[in-house]
């Protein structure tokens, strides 16, 4: 066992320094440099060590990482079957190959996805931590594992069993690739710490023979002893602010000549805002972090594709897909206006015949391929990967895929583009749609995407643990709140502290160490600026601990935390009051109105001329939840339906299951999904004998039904040209002779009641009187049937009057907007609290409002 000499650097220490103390430390022991290996934390370490030897002239040492000089050694050994690979998709679907056949594994579909997961976790955490393990004691140090993970009975049984199926997995790989190291031996060998302890490398020194001399140089010993010239912080007010504050702080730093800039990406979506609007300015970025595969655009097509194929799929996730991939828009534009108009929210409920110019062909192209993933209900994981080339191939995703980097490694990463890495095991594997969809979206947000470097890169983004030893000039470290640093680490997912520490896997305790270490090498050298926000969202933030005991060890210094000054311009506006509008517009009065457009005009003009004049209305959500307007509309069409197909009246008993048989036909055309719907079918098949009672007594009236679901459109003289138009319910000939016009209503009746205490405030039944009284000689009723817990007939107590009057009124408002009158906002309640048009008058940022 070899004698390892420590030498502990100051505080401050580079390359050059290091360079010159291995140089001095090999000189004295008559250690050929030649002979001579060097190992560094990591990778970006590489090129400034080799670069500081390098100016120093004569023979270099070998300066090399764990993984690097075991590469340099020789090939890895190969795999086997179903050993680990550390590649995520294929390991995952190992581990579901292995617990499926486990009685005592969770059945249900989440709990048996969260126990794979689990399991990879465990395998790759314990083989990472057994590689520092010398080889010729490993065999022990599966037995420890073995006796600290014991099958238990009772409370935590499921969890020590997955822990053990871990554990056997990992000790069952092949032997690797760094236990080439363990057998190399160089002239000397020379590890420098920086970070905390490298396991790995401080084992491959300690079993070397006395004849090989080994030094640790220590660049943590003085860490804490020594701050930056400059710490300044900044609480910002939001997630934007900060993104923006931080890319000021980089463009300062730019701007002096402080290059080159470290980001920490210490929160990852906050980075990416800040890299955006770097790119904006031009500035050159090296990512040493990346995002998650999963958030690519290359990824979110696939992920498109396979959604867009299950069996219970909606009209948006077909639109989702059509947009992401390049079938023509103008054709997907207009499927999507159809599913709008039309109310089509399931993929099964649209009516090709009622499309128009290219979308009907369109659709039909994009349903084969769709049908492709739906002919079989289980598949080998080969099939379904063939099965998704062939869908990528034929929407014309594949090919932009091929030339794109992040689209090669999703084809990487899922095995399309070489299935035969793993075709065994890929044939051996049975799935469904679903599985076979969750398999992708788990192994698309396992890997990462590192975009390459800008040839000119002045910024570099990386993670907290790599900006020890860098020769950057400066630090810009936004995310510094308490839930991105210095976060309470979580529990590893199977092992408790004590076996995990006993195995090597690091604990919360040491990650939280070693966190805390980098954060003091990040603030020991370069100025530093910290960016934390005080609220994300609704949910507050504090700034974090890591933060405050900074603080504190500049206030034992006599120092302080500065404050951050911000860089940009500021520009000095002069407030100017936003005033109540009042727009002109009697150029864009349309053709004709509908009853909803009167009653926007008579309840605030400006809705008016924001939703009927300049048409900004908000595109309805296809959203495949059943709501209560899906409701009203089937039962709309169950009702017209069941009253054109009566005859003569009948039995209540028979009346009542007509009309249940009619209303389940009407939910399959309509797409409508079981589960979702059941509230609301409850509630009818509540309702049905009530309205077979209610209809019986209008029989006995003498009530006919004559027409429903009726358009009329006329021109009245007073608007001059501009018709009203709308839908009528149903209307009905009763005795008297008269018509009676019926609207029905699922809500609440009181509502309607206290508009009908004013008729003349009821725009909506008067609207459709004036649409008949020119067809009709016989008097007009018109009453609204409130469909709810209780059967109720609202009638309208003068609707001719009214309609009359609406007509003058309105025609009376025509006039005057032809004539140049603006259309202000009235800014009265309740009419502005569920306005459509209100973020646009602006109501809450009127002067005085």
């Amino acid at each position: 066992m070899a004698a390892i000499a420590r030498l502990a650097l100051e505080n401050g220490a580079g390359w050059a320094d290091i360079a010159a103390r291995i140089r001095e430390w090999a000189a004295a022991r008559g250690v050929a440099l030649h002979g001579l290996v060097v190992l560094v934390p990591f990778a970006q370490q590489l090129g400034p060590a080799r670069g500081a030897f390098a100016k120093q002239g004569g023979w270099q040492p070998r300066v090399e990482t764990t993984r690097t000089m075991a590469a340099s050694l020789g090939p890895a050994p190969r795999g086997g079957e179903g050993q680990l690979s550390f590649d995520a998709a294929t390991d995952r679907l190992q581990a579901a190959r292995l617990l499926r056949g486990q009685s005592w594994v969770p059945r249900d579909p989440l709990a048996f996805d969260d126990a794979v997961s689990a399991v990879v976790t465990t395998a790759h955490a314990v083989l990472k931590a057994a590689a520092a393990v010398e080889p010729a004691a490993r065999a022990d140090h599966w037995q420890h594992g073995r006796e600290l993970i014991a099958p238990v009975a009772g409370v935590g049984a499921i969890e020590r069993a997955l822990a053990r199926v871990a554990l056997e997995w990992a000790a069952a790989a092949s032997s690797p690739a760094t236990d080439a190291l363990f057998a190399w031996r160089p002239g000397a060998w020379v590890l420098v710490q920086s970070g905390g302890e490298d396991a790995l490398a401080r084992s491959v020194m300690v079993a070397m023979p006395d004849t090989v001399p080994c030094l640790l140089l220590d660049a943590d010993a003085h860490v804490h002893e020594t701050l930056a010239p400059s710490i300044v912080t900044a609480r910002c007010e939001g997630f934007e602010h900060e993104a923006v504050c931080a890319a000021a702080q980089v463009l300062e730093h730019l701007r002096r000549g402080q290059l080159p800039v470290a980001l920490v990406a210490q929160d990852r979506l906050l980075m990416r805002r800040v890299r955006a609007l770097l790119e904006r300015h031009g500035v050159g970025l090296q990512d040493e972090t990346g995002w998650k595969l999963s958030t690519t655009r290359a990824a979110a097509q696939v992920m498109a594709l396979l959604r867009a194929a299950a069996p219970q799929a909606s009209s948006d996730l077909l639109l989702d897909w059509l947009k992401t991939a390049a079938w023509p828009q103008a054709a997907v534009a207009q499927i999507e206006a159809a599913c709008r108009r039309e109310g089509w929210t399931q993929l099964r409920a649209i009516d090709a015949n009622l499309l128009r110019g290219r979308a009907a062909p369109l659709l039909a192209e994009a349903m084969l391929v769709l049908q492709t993933f739906a002919s079989a209900r289980r598949q080998t994981l080969s099939e379904w990967l063939r099965i998704l080339r062939e869908g990528l191939n034929s929407s014309a995703v594949l090919a932009p895929m091929l030339s794109d980097d992040a689209g090669a490694q999703v084809l990487q990463t899922l095995h399309i583009e070489e299935p035969t890495a793993w075709s065994a095991q890929a044939a051996q594997t049975s799935l469904s749609l679903a599985e076979f969809s969750a398999w992708v979206d788990a192994a698309l947000e396992d890997a990462s995407f590192i975009p390459q470097a800008a040839p000119d890169a002045s910024v570099v983004v990386t993670p907290l643990a790599r900006l020890t030893l860098r020769p950057f000039a400066a630090v810009v470290f936004p995310g510094a709140d308490d839930h991105h640093l210095g976060v309470d680490a979580g529990p590893h997912p199977l092992l408790n502290e004590a076996q995990a520490e006993a195995l090597g896997v690091p604990t919360s305790r040491q990650r939280r160490q070693a966190e805390a270490l980098a954060f003091a090498h990040a603030v020991s050298r370069a100025p530093v600026t910290f960016f934390h926000r005080h609220a994300d969202g609704a949910e507050p933030l504090a700034p974090s601990p890591l933060l405050e005991q900074l603080g504190l060890r500049l206030a034992s210094a006599g120092r302080k935390l500065e404050p951050w000054v911000d860089p940009r311009l500021t520009l000095r506006l002069a407030p100017t009051p936003v005033k109540m509008p009042a727009p002109s517009a009697a150029a864009l009065l349309p053709a004709r109105l509908s009853a909803s457009a009167c009653e926007a005009l008579r309840a605030c003009p400006y809705r008016f001329h924001a939703l009927y004049l300049l048409r900004v209305r908000e595109a309805e959500e296809l959203d495949d939840e059943v709501e209560q307007r899906d409701y009203g509309n089937w039962l709309h069409d169950v009702l017209l339906k069941f009253h054109t197909q009566r005859g003569e009246p009948a039995p209540a008993e028979a009346e009542a299951a007509r009309l249940l048989a009619i209303a389940q036909e009407e939910k399959v055309h309509k797409g409508l999904d079981d589960a979702d719907f059941l509230p609301f079918e409850a509630g009818f098949i509540d309702l049905v004998p009530r309205y077979i009672a209610w209809l019986h007594e209008r029989d006995a009236q003498g009530a006919l039904f004559w027409q429903g679901e009726q358009e009329r459109e006329i021109a009245p003289p007073e608007w001059e040209g501009i018709h009203l138009y709308g839908r009528i319910d149903r209307m009905d000939q009763v005795r008297g002779p008269a018509l009676e016009l019926i609207d029905y209503k699922t809500g609440s009746a009181a509502g309607l009641k206290d508009k009908l205490r004013q008729p003349l405030e009821d725009t909506q039944l008067a609207f459709y009187a004036a649409l008949v009284q020119p067809e009709t000689e016989h008097p007009i009723r018109a009453s609204y049937l409130a469909l709810g817990r209780k059967i109720e007939s609202l009638p309208h107590p003068d609707v001719e009057d009214s309609a009359s009057a609406l007509v003058t009124g309105v025609g009376a408002d025509l006039a005057r907007i032809r004539r140049g009158a603006g259309l202000p906002a009235l800014g009265e309640v309740p009419t502005c609290d569920f306005c459509d048009a209100r973020g646009l008058c602006r109501r809450d940022h009127w002067s005085g409002a």
